[in-house]
């Protein structure tokens, strides 16, 4: 049976003064989630025109090592106990391919 890959697109808008603390946990975040099993790859970017703007593009085998990444203990650690207090906005996209 085939599964379907799953891509998660993350806006984060840091808030001022917190950028250098959200990277040296998104460095530790990043480390520990492209180890996961089902993990495609883990990319951060930055916005060319706000440096106070991340995006993150995530990459999974299929749901069940997506929810398994935000089940997982480094992500409550680090992304909902310590990353998340110190953004102003967050929006998650979950996404699949489709045909065109």
């Amino acid at each position: 049976m085939a599964t379907t890959p799953v891509t998660v697109f993350a806006k984060w808008k840091v808030k001022a003064g917190n950028m250098p603390v959200v990277l040296k946990l998104l460095k530790e975040l990043h480390a520990a989630s492209v180890k996961e099993e089902g993990n495609l790859f883990y990319q951060v970017h930055q916005s060319r025109t706000d440096n106070n703007t991340l995006i993150l593009t995530e990459g999974y085998t299929d749901e069940v090592s997506q929810q398994a990444h935000i089940n997982s203990a480094h992500f409550k650690k680090l992304a909902i106990d310590q990353i998340i207090p110190l953004l102003d906005e967050r929006e998650v996209t979950l996404t699949s391919p489709i045909e065109v």
